[in-house]
């Protein structure tokens, strides 16, 4: 009564299995996830450039965007759309895709024939076998093969987003070395008019020799701070370079001649904690993985005691003997490998993707509270150059400016001075510099594992550019 049912339920199955066999490799499937999240998460498009069109098409929008200055957004999309890297990273999920299909393709039949003479007889042998152990485990083996697509979306977006946060950096530090540079070549400039005015003094008899040797010894460390600059612009514009793809002509891009203004307000995050466990990339992946292991448990306990299972057919004849017809199956004896140590392989695994999946948690929790922590605080700092140091260095110029046409004091005074308000407004660079590195490293820490950007310690190069008089 029950032979129609399970003979449908056998076709269906049969059916399904030969419809997975016959799948091909598609590439948009499982980029779309990815380009999907990378434009929701990071606002900007990304491409794989698997053709000539497609690649024409990315270096048509890089020479468009590189046509003006860089700001961030421009250094992003850009990165997003010329790094190698990036691409290769993408052909890393091209593969893993195709071991998808190529795990659900139906195993090859094998086909066996011999011919056997013993005397006047002859035997001829035809055997065609087919692994039924594949053909059984294929539906779990989908399920796993899936997972593993999964995490690889997981990795390929997770590198877009790091991508794009370097590259979003790389800008700002770009940006102020290049400022940096202008204002320390401010000071040289100033060092250099005291220098010169002191040896004319002391050549008259004006200024004493310990006078002059200290504005000599100010112009010298001015000098070695440009020179340290210089090298620290160069460096910053070659990674950013780097981190966009850029070569030849394309490396004589421009950039914005200053930061982006201080914000208003720091952004208040109050559950940036449970936000980043829910929608870090990280913490997902390591679930994800967990969660395979699990499933490559059940696989190893339901295969435990069956290593190989073959079905085959037999057809047999020989001029002597009846045709002989029928089929065999090959099983395995467990009787030396009874499978324990795979399944204790397997718990060992599944556990230890357990406690790394805690470990990842623990850590993303420490991450993102240390990166909020380092923008708020970067952000006071900032405001506090901005808001007292700043006007403060401006209002003593000032007085020391109506105090020196009042004759009340020198020039050497002056140019003393005016280094000091140079440098207060090179560390206030500095400290807009610091806070939107703070900035994109949270962005970052939200999302996925970041590195983040020690502060630089603005004061003691203040100092001694201020250091003198």
């Amino acid at each position: 009564m029950h032979t129609t049912p399970m003979r449908r339920s056998l076709a269906a199955t049969l059916s399904t299995l030969m419809l997975a066999g016959c799948a091909s490799v598609d590439h948009d499937a499982a980029f779309g996830p990815v380009a999907q999240a990378a434009q929701e998460h990071v606002g900007q498009p990304i491409r794989w450039t698997r053709d000539a069109d497609q690649r024409a098409a990315s270096d048509a929008r890089v020479a468009e965007l590189l046509a003006q200055p860089i700001g961030p957004d421009a250094a992003v999309q850009i990165a997003l759309l010329n790094n190698r890297g990036l691409q290769a990273a993408f052909e890393q999920l091209g593969i893993t895709e195709a071991e998808r299909v190529q795990a659900l393709r139906l195993p090859n039949p094998g086909f066996s024939f011999g011919r056997l003479r013993r005397g006047d007889e002859v035997e001829i042998e035809r055997g065609l076998h087919l692994d039924l152990a594949r053909l059984l485990a294929a539906p779990i083996v989908g399920r796993l093969e899936a997972r593993r697509v999964e995490r690889a979306q997981q990795a390929a977006l997770l590198q877009v987003l790091s991508l794009a946060a370097d590259a979003r950096k790389a800008q700002v530090q770009a940006v102020a070395a290049e400022e940096t540079v202008r204002y320390r070549r401010q000071v040289q400039e100033a060092a250099d008019a005291g220098a010169e005015l002191a040896r004319r003094m002391a050549e008259v008899g004006n200024f004493s020799k310990l006078q002059r040797l200290r504005e000599q010894g100010f112009l010298a460390d001015a000098a070695l701070n440009v020179a340290r600059a210089e090298r620290e612009r160069i460096s910053a514009r070659e990674r950013l370079t780097r981190l966009m793809g850029l070569w030849g002509p394309q490396t004589r891009f421009t950039l914005p001649d200053r930061l982006p203004d201080l914000p208003a307000t720091p952004d208040d995050l109050p559950d940036v904690e449970r936000d980043a466990i829910t929608r870090r990339l990280d913490v997902r992946a390591a679930r994800l993985a967990a969660e395979q292991t699990a499933a490559n448990l059940g696989l190893t306990k339901a295969t435990r005691f069956i290593n190989v299972l073959e079905l085959g057919v037999q057809h047999n004849s020989s001029n002597e003997a009846p045709r002989q017809t029928g089929w065999e199956i090959g099983v395995e004896l467990p009787l030396f490998d009874t499978g324990d140590a795979r399944l204790a392989r397997a718990e060992g695994v599944y556990l230890q993707a357990v406690h790394r999946t805690a470990e990842t948690a623990v850590n993303a929790r420490s991450e993102v509270r240390e990166a909020y922590a380092g923008y708020r605080h970067a952000w006071d700092i900032a405001r506090h150059h901005r808001d007292e140091l700043v006007p403060l260095r401006r209002q003593i110029a000032d007085e020391n400016l109506l105090r020196y046409n009042g004759m009340l004091i020198g020039v050497f005074e002056l140019l003393a001075d005016a280094r000091a308000q140079v440098a207060g407004v090179n560390a206030y660079i500095e400290a807009l510099r610091d806070f939107w590195l703070a900035r994109a490293d949270l962005d970052m820490a939200r999302l996925g594992p970041t590195r983040l950007t020690p502060p630089a310690g603005s004061a003691p190069a203040a100092a001694a550019d201020g250091a003198g008089h």
